[in-house]
């Protein structure tokens, strides 16, 4: 008895550290922000001049008004936001299926493959804030390498990041540069190295193409790794976007790169609306369990379908 409370005790002083730095630098946090959403503060006087304000900040966010007879947004940058955040999350079902392209290619036996791995991976090894700087050059209209290219054809790039109706795409060409060789790679990787041989082997004996074979034995035994590889997706796109909008687009055009996070940092930052701003982090939090719990449920649902 002596022994199993001496082990016990270990064991509470091994996860001691890792508690307390979640306590300090996640729990607390986030439990400040949640009752922040609820005051009025604007972050430069002391904490104890806020003011209580109930639901406003969350009515002032979500809430809708009828003015002249039409029913308007109170807050129409934050629905903007929300908006550029889901379209620039449109990226995510294309780069995770040229992950898994990408990991078929390099699981086989080509020469040279480590490199290429390596090579693939570099983006992710590279620090962000100089991605997005060079991608800001690629994406320059007057003198980018994607512009150059397309004049060498005889095509008149578009402005990019000064345009509205090409902003986005940008961003998202460079996203999709970013994933498609990143973790989700490695992950799909290391998916294909755990499938049993034994499984193309008998589909081979059934006189299965390539096709056949990837549909109904690799992507099968993918599931869980495309599961996993989601989830995140989803967690990433909601939270993501702030660096980009910072470094390169300021938000704009007219708003039309403003993602949640960077909306957050405006409000919080730049007019130093702290309340607000919690009120919108905490939109974020509900809007990513939410996705994440029906991303989890269709994960269920469909492992019932098929076993």
């Amino acid at each position: 008895m002596k022994r199993l409370a001496s082990e016990r005790f270990a064991g509470y002083l091994f996860i001691l550290p890792n508690a307390l730095g979640f306590a300090v630098f996640t729990f607390l946090p986030v439990l400040a922000c949640a009752l922040l959403s609820f005051a009025e503060w604007d972050g430069i006087r002391p904490i104890s001049d806020a003011r209580l304000v109930g639901l406003s900040n969350y009515v002032a966010t979500l809430g809708w008004h009828r003015e002249n007879g039409a029913l308007v947004a109170n807050d129409p940058r934050f629905w903007q936001s929300l908006y550029n955040t889901v379209y620039l999350m449109g990226v995510i079902p294309v780069s995770i299926a040229g992950s898994l392209l990408l990991a078929l290619l390099m699981s086989s036996a080509l020469r040279g493959v480590t490199v290429y791995r390596a090579i693939y991976f570099l983006p992710v090894v590279v620090p962000f804030v100089a991605v997005c700087l060079l991608w800001k050059w690629i994406l320059n209209p007057d003198y980018g390498l994607i512009n150059a290219t397309l004049a060498l054809l005889g095509i008149r790039g578009p402005a990019w990041l000064e345009s509205v109706a090409w902003a986005k795409p940008g961003l998202m060409l460079m996203s999709l540069w970013i994933a498609v060789g990143g973790y989700n790679c490695v992950l799909y990787l290391a998916g294909l190295q755990n499938i049993p041989e034994e499984l193309y082997e008998a589909a081979e004996l059934d006189g299965a193409n390539w096709w056949q074979r990837l549909r109904h034995v690799t992507w099968p035994q993918l599931a869980p790794t495309t599961f996993f590889i989601l989830t995140m997706a989803l967690i990433s796109g909601f939270q993501g976007g702030f660096t980009q909008a910072y470094l390169m687009t300021r938000g704009g055009p007219v708003g039309s790169t403003t993602t949640i996070t960077y909306y957050i940092f405006h409000q919080a930052f730049e007019v130093f609306r702290m309340g607000r701003a919690a009120s919108i982090a905490g939109v974020l939090f509900v809007l990513v369990f939410g996705a994440t719990l029906l991303n989890w449920r269709y994960w269920r649902e469909a492992r019932t379908v098929v076993s």
